[in-house]
């Protein structure tokens, strides 16, 4: 069994701290308001690889559903119930695949890592997508349509994002090579 480092313990909090900090960054928007989380996500990914990525990003998620209030409208376990929290379970899935991509070569280009991001993006926002559709149907009785759900849960927010994206792969292109030295020259935790 690997060891834990503080390093990757450090890290993994810090940007469990930023994915939170993103959640107040806000423009409210009707269903699911703008946040900044989706670029702290990505960015876990990208400087940590898929497994810490994921595992900051799933600390994040831990945190808020034992009642902190670090998601964009608050946090506690009764959260699943919103239907914006398949978002928070695609940060994970989605940060783990970016991170993935991205380590996935020693040096990797700007197109492979702004790939990696949208594969994150892509994925996020389908968990999204899905688990507001079956909450707004299933459980809170809102009758939400597959077309008004690919509109406001995908079409309408994926514009921005790939713009985000765009930017921190361009610092991520900078920073890989930096956090991968520090973190031993490859994923392993």
């Amino acid at each position: 069994m690997k060891r834990i480092r503080t390093l990757d313990i450090c890290l993994c909090a810090m940007f469990a701290a930023l994915s939170a900090v993103g959640a107040f960054i806000k423009v409210p928007i009707p269903i699911c308001p703008f946040t900044l989380q989706l670029t702290f996500t990505t960015l876990a990914g990208l400087l940590l690889g898929g497994k810490r990525g994921a595992l900051s990003v799933a600390i994040y998620v831990i945190i808020g559903l034992l009642g902190v209030p670090v998601f964009t409208e608050g946090g506690g376990i009764y959260y699943v119930l919103k239907p914006t929290f398949g978002y928070l379970v695609g940060f994970i899935a989605g940060t783990y695949v970016t991170g993935t991509i991205a380590w996935g070569s020693e040096e990797p280009s700007y197109i492979r890592i702004f790939l990696a991001s949208v594969a994150g993006l892509v994925i996020a926002y389908l968990f999204g997508m899905v688990y507001m559709y079956i909450i707004c149907n299933l459980v809170l009785d809102q009758a939400m349509g597959v077309q008004t759900a690919i509109m406001t849960c995908f079409v309408l927010l994926m514009p921005k994002d790939i713009v985000l994206a765009a930017i921190t792969s361009a610092i991520a292109k900078r920073l890989i090579p930096i956090f991968r030295k520090k973190l031993e020259g490859g994923e392993g935790a």
